[in-house]
């Protein structure tokens, strides 16, 4: 070879070198973790003729695209998939199980995030982070950058809003159940000027209330994804706010995310994301669930609707990003929450084949209580109650009898077992102790050891859970997994799709990566290797 050949040889190599080098140095100067509750990959597909070209079709065709992320644990719901997404930890890890727990001293359901310690802003609701063990992707921002970096959330509700924000966010805004205003604790330490005159002005929900009409956005013949929509009548949904389930009942149509859009135009104007030493931060939760109205059915016009103007908000926050910041200084994170809920309904005919019977919680809580009374010989409670699918028992009238709770544990179990539609039973103590396998690993995924019950119950799938209650509806179990898209879009990453299944726990560890920073301490995952060479130029 000779020496000009060589010299042009070694240019090349140096000129990709320093460009390579410089991809990998790239830091975003926004990041955007855009998340959608409830929402279905195969959806997107089934309806995919309905969208535009810059919604979700860019989404899919400018971005790393994963076909599908997977939760390690099940009953999944919005506060313990946030919780993950978030933290990169199961809930064995950050504490945030499920939306709600039950307070048995009051007989009552509360928040996970419950805290009277803190008063709300524009809510009579109290809540906060501090049920969250773990530390959040936000929160090592904020560790990074010495509190230089903004973190903000905004969310249709309030376990989505705290859990993507974390402890040390700027702030973190969901709407009010009872007035449609944007809400917050007094944890997070004030309210931006713009969210203060968005709540007090026209453009507020409530204000707006009266001209929000609910009707298809496109011809029925277009919404034609599924064959099961006989009904030929469009459909039309008016708000009261005279109606208590006014706002809720919204929360589950498009308009919610245009609320969401509306507040973060608000941010992506005011709060001058991208113009600091260090990166900024916003997470934006979108709803793409069933309508309150139709939980009982599973094929609507509604739902395809939902997606239709989804995909036109998805554009408009994307435009708005790259018009403010731009998308090549902006890392866009897309995903969903990995579940989907639905009430289902039988006819009487159906019912007999596809159902395989009723467990009933009380009636399993007074037998097991019989049960310990005939075999411990004392006539107290021994179970505290039953709540999620687990059984609580009375630890202290446990401990007063000196018993074994372990030995008590295992007892309560191989009887919970013998009950009809019951698939599995664990215990706490084998989960706490190791006495778990591939089988029962979801649970010890799925709970946190100081806030289980003592007992966990998997139903077999067909089999409904009656809790003898007129107010509640019988529910149905499923355990079907929701295909679940993971996208990253812009900074300077190119587009490909990766078929390969990954975990929802590196999500989290994959953003701090390319932030530069730690990932949240409960984080066990690596960064997806697709992101970690080269920021994938």
């Amino acid at each position: 070879m000779d020496k000009k050949v060589r010299k042009i040889l070694s240019s090349l190599i140096a000129i990709l070198a320093v460009t390579n080098l410089e991809a990998q140095q790239q830091v975003p100067k926004l990041v955007v973790c855009v998340t959608v509750d409830q929402l279905r990959g195969d959806y997107i597909e089934y309806f995919y003729n309905t969208f535009g070209e810059r919604g979700f079709k860019r989404l899919f065709n400018e971005g790393k695209v994963y076909q599908n992320i997977r939760f390690d644990f099940s009953n999944l719901d919005e506060a313990s998939a946030f919780a993950t997404l978030f933290t990169g930890s199961n809930p064995c890890f950050n504490g945030i199980s499920s939306n709600y727990k039950y307070d048995f001293s009051n007989e009552k359901e509360i928040s996970i995030l419950w805290d009277s310690s803190y008063l709300g802003n524009y809510t009579r609701e109290n809540y906060s982070p501090k049920a969250l063990f773990s530390s959040t992707i936000g929160d090592e921002l904020k560790i990074a950058s010495k509190g230089r970096s903004d973190v903000y959330a905004i969310a249709p509700n309030v376990e989505a809003a705290i859990l993507s924000a974390g402890h040390a966010a700027n702030g973190a805004f969901w709407i009010d159940n009872l007035n449609g205003k944007w809400a917050t604790t007094t944890y997070y330490k004030s309210v931006p000027w713009y969210v203060e005159r968005y709540n007090s002005g026209t453009e507020s929900l409530s204000a707006r209330l009266d001209k929000m009409v609910w009707t298809p956005s496109l011809p029925l013949d277009k919404l034609n994804a599924f064959p099961y929509t006989l009904d030929e009548i469009p459909f039309k949904y008016t708000f009261n706010e005279r109606d208590v389930a006014c706002y809720p009942r919204l929360k589950t149509t498009p308009f919610v995310n245009k609320e969401v859009n509306r507040l973060a135009m608000q941010f992506l104007e005011y709060a001058g994301f991208g113009t600091r030493t260090a990166p900024d931060m916003l997470s934006v939760t979108y709803y793409a669930g069933n309508f309150l109205g139709n939980m009982n059915k599973e094929y609507t016009h509604e739902i395809q609707d939902t997606y239709c103007q989804l995909d036109k908000d998805i554009e408009q926050l994307l435009d708005a990003i790259d018009k403010k910041v731009g998308l090549s200084k902006t890392l866009v994170v897309f995903t969903g929450s990995g579940y989907y809920k639905s009430e289902e309904e039988y006819t009487q005919e159906l019912d007999s084949y596809v159902t395989g019977g009723e467990f009933h919680p009380k009636r399993c809580v007074a037998l097991l209580n019989m049960y310990m009374m005939a075999i411990y010989g004392q006539q107290t409670n021994w179970v505290t109650g039953y709540y999620n699918n687990q059984i609580y028992l009375n630890r202290k009238a446990i401990e007063d009898a000196k018993l074994d709770l372990a030995e008590v544990q295992n007892k309560a179990a191989a009887f919970i077992k013998e009950f009809s539609g019951v698939q599995h039973v664990t215990t706490d103590n084998s989960l706490v102790f190791g006495d778990w396998n591939e089988g029962t690993a979801k649970f010890r995924q799925g709970t946190h050891h100081l806030k289980r019950g003592d007992l966990i119950i998997e139903l077999q799938p067909g089999w409904k859970i009656n809790k003898d209650d007129p107010k509640e509806k019988v529910k149905v179990i499923r355990n079907n997994a929701v295909l679940t898209p993971l996208i990253f879009l812009g900074n300077g990453l190119k587009p490909e799709r990766i078929y390969r299944e990954v975990k929802a726990t590196e999500v989290a560890p994959s953003v701090t990566y390319i932030l530069r920073i730690r990932p949240p301490n409960a984080s066990q995952s690596l960064p997806l290797r697709e992101l970690a060479v080269g920021n994938g130029q």
